[in-house]
């Protein structure tokens, strides 16, 4: 393993550790990787579902930038609330359980990012309802970009039998009306992005 990759072993196991609660996988890759790879642009507007304290809600406020907007939601009103502390004005942090129907409109958002949550929630039952209502409130046009850990054993993060691997979550997306458009390798996570499958029924 080269010295780049020792140096975020390194910063991912200090970004993430086992345990419940408003953490962040924010540092376990690389995020300039994560963001280039996003159809964002200023004045789209953004939906980071289980946004934890808020870090990756930041970056994509400041993709946006004044002119575009962020929904951050996440049941923990903690983490929500240090969210509010810092958020700039184009971010809209909201208290509330994302596995039940969305405080959203139909077809207003251009980017859905879900990082590490589908593995906490159960992807064949949990999961798929909150795919659902990503599928409904996204706009035609739109895209989902999902992170999950990769399904190997490590030292941190969630036990590789609660991980997903990348062909778990495609089959329940399309389940629920998606069609995959690229697959990144983020090193122990990985990003994988989808459009609605424009023949779903």
């Amino acid at each position: 393993m080269n010295h780049d990759h020792e140096k975020q072993k390194a910063r991912t196991r200090r970004g993430h550790k086992r345990g419940h609660g408003p953490s962040s996988s924010f540092n376990m890759h690389d995020p300039k990787l994560v963001f280039d790879s996003l159809r964002l642009k200023p004045g789209d507007t953004a939906l980071d579902l289980g946004c934890g304290p808020g870090d990756y809600s930041m970056r994509l406020a400041h993709m946006v930038k004044e002119h575009g907007k962020v929904y951050a939601l996440d049941m923990w009103e903690q983490a929500v609330d240090q969210l509010k502390e810092k958020a700039p004005a184009n971010i809209i942090p909201m208290t509330h359980d994302i596995t039940t129907p969305l405080p959203l409109p139909k077809g207003g958002i251009d980017l859905c990012l879900i990082s590490t949550v589908l593995h906490i929630m159960g992807l064949e039952t949990k999961g798929r309802a909150i795919l659902r209502e990503v599928r409904r409130v996204l706009k035609p046009s739109g895209e989902l970009a999902v992170i999950e850990c990769k399904k190997e054993d490590q030292p941190w993060g969630p036990p590789k039998e609660r991980r997903l691997a990348p062909q778990d979550v495609e089959a329940a997306a399309g389940a629920c009306g998606f069609e995959k458009s690229g697959l990144v390798d983020l090193g122990f996570t990985y990003l994988i992005t989808f459009q609605p499958n424009k023949n779903f029924a």
